[in-house]
């Protein structure tokens, strides 16, 4: 199981060695310092799981999240109680208080193992999403509908419409064409969403999504729609 620490204290991180050395199934491939230097390293590696700080210099661990475009298991490793119920709206594994318990991180491990040894292959992606004071870690599968609104998006799952610090172009860079598509200026949808296709104004398209949503696909966007699924 490949981690990463990340905290801006060099004790914290050293005891966070001395107790993973007693996991044989651990295997610690990074430490950072900051959340800007977290992000690197997660971008530069295959991670199962982040022991995280909350409270860093220069972001906090939910501010890591945020700005990850795919997220690892996390078990919040924090000298404050007063995050533990946002921690856990975001799907953490655990959230374990300074000084950190041999007992308890061994318990959390056991929980991220099992979670990882039970995925034989790759999860399916998610994104962290932070809006206001609320947090969700969202799974690709489950989103909907991505809306610009002007620098941010509207991010549709569920019952939710989450509001994300990205813009639609930054997210369209990094969504898999073969799940999403940009329907218009405004609009991204999930292809497996879409309930059915009807001819709209002017050569283009209207795709009615799972309950009364409907999108209208412009006609350029609408000869790209017919041409890859062979309409």
């Amino acid at each position: 199981m490949r981690v990463l620490i990340v905290d801006d204290e060099r004790l914290a991180r050293a005891e966070l060695r001395r107790l993973l050395a007693n996991h044989k199934e651990v295997e610690i491939v990074g430490e950072a310092a900051s959340a800007a230097e977290a992000m690197q390293l997660c971008a530069q590696l295959q991670l199962d799981l982040l022991l995280l700080d909350v409270q860093m210099p220069g972001g906090s661990g939910f501010d890591l999240l945020a700005a990850l475009d795919q997220a690892p298991e996390v078990i919040f490793c924090t000298a404050y109680d007063q995050y533990a119920l946002q921690a856990f709206a975001v799907n953490a594994l655990d959230y374990l208080q300074k000084p950190v318990q041999s007992v308890r991180l061994a318990q959390a491990l056991a929980r991220a193992g099992a979670r990882v040894a039970a995925q034989p292959v790759p999860p399916p992606r998610k994104i962290f999403i932070r809006d206001g004071e609320r947090c969700w870690f969202v799974a690709l599968a489950d989103i909907t509908l991505f809306e610009s609104e002007g620098n941010y998006t509207r991010v549709h799952f569920g019952a939710e419409q989450a509001l994300m610090l990205r813009s639609l172009n930054q997210l369209e860079e990094k969504l898999d064409p073969a799940q999403f598509f940009r329907a218009n200026r405004r609009q991204i949808v999930s292809l497996a969403q879409i309930a059915s296709v009807a001819p709209g104004d002017g050569d283009g398209l209207r795709l009615q999504l799972a309950g009364d949503t409907v999108i209208e696909v412009s006609r350029r966007r609408a000869q790209q729609f017919r041409a890859e699924n062979c309409l």
